[in-house]
């Protein structure tokens, strides 16, 4: 059984950086991506960033594109969501998914595991 734990959400300025984590279990995760989604109250779930767990390969939203950098521990079983220079227009719920992918996938129904959710919240 898949599981996704995230952590790491809070209240930050803007401008400010928060490290959400992601700690997977349940298997091993080589073959699969991983990826992270947000949610702003009355919006649609959107696309962040995703990794691949074998070949590493990345891709972000254009939103965060050059703000954010996800990674991943091999040793800890968890994927990192590094995010800087944090924006009010960040503020969602965070989730982690997984699902198994030979390159990262980018739509949200392609994932078949997700977390709880980690909420982010950036004041201006």
């Amino acid at each position: 059984q898949v599981q996704l734990v995230e952590s790491g959400g809070g209240l930050v300025e803007a401008g400010g950086s928060l490290t959400l984590s992601c700690a997977a279990s349940g298997r091993t995760f080589s073959g699969y991506a991983m990826g992270w989604f947000r949610q702003a109250p009355g919006k649609e779930r959107e696309f962040v960033s995703a990794i691949n767990w074998s070949t590493r390969d990345t891709t972000y939203a254009d939103s965060v594109k050059g703000r954010f950098t996800i990674s991943r521990d091999n040793a800890k079983n968890t994927v990192y969501l590094q995010m800087n220079s944090l924006k009010p227009e960040d503020t969602a719920y965070y989730y982690c998914a997984a699902t198994p992918a030979l390159r990262v996938p980018r739509e949200s129904v392609k994932y078949d595991y997700w977390g709880q959710g980690t909420q982010v919240t950036v004041s201006s």
